[in-house]
């Protein structure tokens, strides 16, 4: 499975580490190998994660951001891959072996092995830039990661996208429609549908306002500004933000955090997320409006419904099949006003009979669930091939 990052980077769970885990744990699966790329020099060049996966790190050219480019081009990783493919040789004559993409990475090694199968899993649009600003540094990013993902997939067997706009760029880049599916994003149900606890010293004594809360990685996708308004807007709420920052002490996020009423705990252990999920009363997803955004389909949606929480999300059209009355309100643009209304609206909203819908959408969306329905799909082009081989 090529990752975008080493597997603890930043401490949140994301689609491919789920799907890497529930790989690992399907009876037919040897192994599950995890090739990422580091900015750091590595010793050795695998190590055991504690979940049982192999971890396999190419190292940058240079330790800063600017050198990530090398991850897209040839030239600066062929050499590093060596070893790995050695591995695999030895590997195939007792096994069949996949190649999952699950960032437009190292293109090249769908061409260096004779895979049983090349899936690409397409989460986001990588090569836009993620706070939506446009620089000649970010046009030349975006060529590069665009001719890689172009050569990825063109050379996958199946490709699975998390949502409808995703879809229709990749068989844009494909040139047909053959084997390109959609499986939004999901949710490891049990964890949030069975949580009881809150977490213990969010809620202000004598608070009796609304917690309305962010809880993911904080990135310059999100609209601070909008949410600052929200918080000049009603002060009697708290608004708590869970997570790592990536947004590198942004200006926007810092003058967020300036408002008395905003509370950013930081990042939080896995297990202990579904503890403030259900602390706060409304789950927020506040995007700008970009075209990165565009295709977001936010893990976090479903997490909030398991946990029985409503959500309010703005600027992701991806997530307008999921507009239900008393479960997700999605709105356009960064009107405040209009914000804080659909979250006052929730306060009606609220009687057991809705909280139980709302869980009854997430049990669907499991990733146990999804990720069988992928595997299925992918099985299903293995036998056509082999049919269409056989005659």
């Amino acid at each position: 499975m090529v990752a975008a990052s080493e597997w603890g980077m930043d401490g949140l769970r994301y689609r491919r580490h789920r799907l890497a885990e529930f790989l690992k744990n399907q009876p037919e699966t040897a192994e599950v190998i995890w090739l990422c790329p580091t900015p750091h020099i590595t010793e050795d060049a695998y190590s055991s994660l504690p979940n049982g996966i192999r971890q396999f790190p190419i190292t940058d050219i240079m330790p800063h951001k600017l050198f990530r480019f090398g991850r897209y081009m040839d030239l600066f990783y062929q050499s590093k891959l060596r070893s790995l493919l050695f591995y695999l040789k030895k590997e195939q004559l007792e096994h069949r072996i996949q190649l999952w993409f699950t960032f437009p990475g190292f293109p090249l090694l769908a061409d260096l092995f004779p895979w049983d199968q090349v899936i690409y899993d397409c989460s986001d649009l990588w090569s836009s830039p993620i706070d939506g600003k446009k620089t000649v540094l970010s046009s030349i990013r975006q060529t590069l990661i665009a001719n890689a993902e172009k050569r990825i997939i063109e050379n996958a067997d199946v490709v699975f996208c998390t949502s409808t706009y995703l879809r229709d760029k990749v068989v844009e880049m494909r040139g047909n429609a053959e084997h390109v599916y959609v499986f939004e994003n999901g949710v490891e149900y049990l964890s949030f549908a069975e949580e009881t606890e809150t977490a213990v010293g969010i809620r202000p004594v004598d608070f009796t306002g609304k917690i309305v809360g962010f809880i993911g990685g904080i990135k310059p996708k999100l609209d601070f500004e909008l949410v600052s308004e929200v918080a000049r807007l009603r002060p009697d709420w708290l608004l708590l933000f869970v997570g790592p920052d990536g947004t590198g002490q942004s200006s926007e996020f810092q003058e967020l955090l300036s408002n008395k009423n905003v509370l950013w705990i930081g990042s939080v252990p896995s297990a202990e997320v579904p503890k403030y999920m259900n602390t706060i009363d409304i789950g927020i997803m506040p995007y700008k409006d970009s075209p990165y955004n565009e295709a977001v389909f936010p893990l976090k949606l479903f997490e909030f419904l398991a946990a029985g929480k409503p959500v309010v999300g703005s600027n992701l059209p991806s997530t307008k099949n999921c507009i239900a009355e008393g479960i997700y309100t999605h709105l356009e643009g960064n009107q405040a006003v209009e914000f804080v209304e659909a979250c006052d609206q929730f306060e009606k909203e609220n009687e057991p009979k809705r909280i139980v819908e709302r869980q009854n959408i997430a049990r669907e969306r499991d990733w146990h669930v999804i990720f069988t329905r992928m595997m299925e799909t992918s099985h299903q082009y293995g036998e056509e091939r082999d049919t269409s081989a056989r005659g």
